[in-house]
């Protein structure tokens, strides 16, 4: 076993301490890139959700699009095509709500 001397001792505590920073900074840069997105894009499809009216046109995360017909505590019912079909989903089932231009037919 080798005994540390005055200089090593100190080169061993700024290489504890640089560690220790560069950890803190790993762990800054996860939240930052990964952590805080994520949390920001809850928030918003949350608000979306809550924020359903009737006549929304709204797609599903099962790719079904409809218009909203009514809305209750945890669920809403939609009205899908033509033939008036009408599915009763929960909200969170419900991924983006989209407009059509009348002239272009486009969703946006």
């Amino acid at each position: 076993m080798r005994l540390l001397r005055g200089g090593q001792s100190k080169h061993l505590e700024g290489n504890t301490l640089e560690s220790i920073i560069l950890i803190a900074v790993m762990f800054a840069m996860l939240y930052f890139f990964m952590i805080r997105p994520e949390n920001k894009r809850k928030k918003e499809a949350d608000n979306l959700r809550s924020s359903l009216t009737v006549g929304d046109n709204v797609l599903t995360i099962g790719g079904i699009t409809g218009t909203v017909c009514a809305v209750k505590e945890g669920t809403v019912v939609i009205e899908t095509g033509a033939d008036r079909v009408r599915l009763e989903m929960t909200k969170e089932s419900i991924a983006t709500r989209f407009t059509k231009d009348a002239k272009s037919g486009e969703s946006k």
